[in-house]
């Protein structure tokens, strides 16, 4: 018996339920070419080694044919390029043969897999021509089930045949057009998995895995993806359960991708700055809520808490508006098709090693914010802000491109160099926010009251310069861990 190896484009789009079903009934589909009902079972080791692995085993049974399907994940977290094997299996037992992947990377695990998960989708599809692609369209609502949890899911699967990528997102923009849309950053195996672990108010940002082999655009492509990924997985969560927690860390992702933006802005086209520009208004409409969420963590209970409560639900509120909006939506798309079909990648250095690149724009960082953070004292809350945005960009770079230099003398130094960068961070991070609670407090006509002025007068403006001056040249003392 033998496995096939095929490749897999597509994009994925998250839809609420009512909207699936008018999509999936209008004129713009007609009639489904098909309707399946897919039931899926996922297996894997009890230490989950196929899924740390970047590796799925499925199978799936659709009326009388079973597939047992073994993915191998890429880097792309929204259009799927990655390859799958397919192997005819008989029942709920995994099929090993002398071609599996799983096989030659893992040796002989089959007494090791369990189950873990299932999944029911009701699927309709539908096959379409946009421009000179064939695109299949598929219509999935399902439901994700491991022990006692469940999950439903309301998907549109966009999966290229045959053409140009772009067609994808030339698709996705009639369908965004007739019902809102959002680019969906997980497959069903994920979803799975994270239905298995404990339920999280947010996602902090993932490991992104450089490689010295990769060259500067591809390494600017993984961490955008990255960037990305953590913005949206975030989005949902602060959707769903309006969390302070998943509304930090979307900005969190907002500011790491603008970080890598800015970064690579000399191998990147005019486009950058465009969507620079844009991810900062998203950032900025979060910004409000973030600092009334941190000012909530101080307040005591009382008529100061219930004002700021308000406030926060009204700055929640316009959040919910913007993900919503087509600005925000047409963003997303706009974005994707830009960094997933290449169209970034213009300069000719972007050919060369990450690993060069990376050295230069770390020394570059470095050098500025040596130059903003030479005397913290003598220079305005505006001027120190500039300084702590340098620092946090400097900190994510140092992130992304820590793998890079990953030898014994490499991580011992990067280790040294985050945990200044980490002290360095903080000490900034407090004298930011007494800067800015006089201002929030301000815009909500709140300032004056006593509990306020015990909130934003609780720490020595000068102390605190004095220790952040301590970890800036305790960062700039430490070794270069890429040199």
């Amino acid at each position: 018996m033998r496995s096939s190896p095929l490749t897999e484009i597509e994009l994925k789009l998250e839809i609420s339920p009512a909207d699936l079903e008018k999509i999936a009934l209008s004129s713009f589909l007609g009639q489904p070419a098909a309707t399946r009902e897919l039931h899926s079972v996922y297996f894997d080791t009890g230490d989950r080694r196929l899924f740390d692995n970047g590796f799925t085993l499925r199978i799936r049974r659709s009326g009388e044919k079973t597939i047992q399907t073994v993915k191998a994940t890429g880097s792309n977290a929204s259009l799927f390029a990655r390859s799958e094997w397919e192997t005819p299996a008989r029942t709920n037992t995994p099929v090993f043969d002398y071609n599996s992947p799983l096989l030659n990377r893992f040796g002989p695990i089959e007494r090791d897999l369990v189950v873990q998960f299932e999944v029911v989708t009701n699927r309709r599809i539908w096959n379409l021509t946009e421009g000179t692609s064939r695109i299949e369209v598929a219509a999935d609502a399902g439901i994700v089930m491991a022990g006692d949890r469940q999950a439903p899911f309301h998907e549109i699967e966009l999966e290229l045949k045959g053409g140009d990528p772009r067609q994808l997102f030339a698709l996705a923009r009639k369908v965004n057009a007739i019902v809102p849309v959002k680019i969906g950053v997980q497959s069903k195996s994920e979803r799975g998995y994270r239905l298995l672990s404990a339920m999280r108010n947010a996602a902090k940002a993932e490991a992104i895995g450089l490689e010295p082999r990769l060259t500067a655009d591809e390494g600017f492509r993984m961490i955008a993806l990255s960037c990305f990924r953590q913005f949206r997985l975030n989005e949902t969560l602060l959707l769903q359960k309006g969390h302070a927690g998943s509304l930090h860390q979307a900005r969190v992702a907002i500011r790491r991708l603008r970080s890598a933006l800015s970064l690579f802005k000399p191998l990147l086209d005019e486009n950058a700055k465009r969507f620079s520009d844009e991810f900062r208004w998203l950032a900025n409409t979060l910004g409000d809520a973030r600092n009334l969420d941190v000012l909530l963590l101080k307040a005591a209970d009382g008529e100061l808490w219930e004002k700021l409560e308000t406030a926060r639900k009204g700055s929640y509120a316009k959040i919910v508006e913007a993900l919503a909006s087509d600005r925000s939506r047409a963003l997303m798309l706009d974005f994707n098709e830009w960094l997933l079909c290449g169209d970034y990648a213009k300069h000719p250095d972007g050919g060369k090693p990450v690993e060069d690149f990376a050295a230069k724009a770390l020394d570059r960082m470095r050098k500025k914010l040596k130059k903003h953070g030479r005397d913290l004292a003598e220079i305005d809350d505006e001027h120190r802000h500039e300084a702590r945005k340098d620092a946090k960009k400097l900190r994510y770079a140092a992130e992304f491109f820590a793998p890079l230099f990953a030898d014994k003398r490499g991580l011992r130094r990067y280790k040294n160099f985050n945990k200044a960068m980490e002290a360095l961070q903080d000490r900034l991070g407090a004298l930011n926010d007494l800067a800015i609670g006089h201002d929030v407090l301000k815009q909500y006509g709140i300032e004056e009251t006593p509990e306020a002025q015990k909130l934003i007068f609780h720490a020595d403006k000068k102390q605190l310069i004095e220790k952040a001056q301590t970890a800036l040249d305790n960062v700039l003392d430490a070794k270069k861990f890429w040199r």
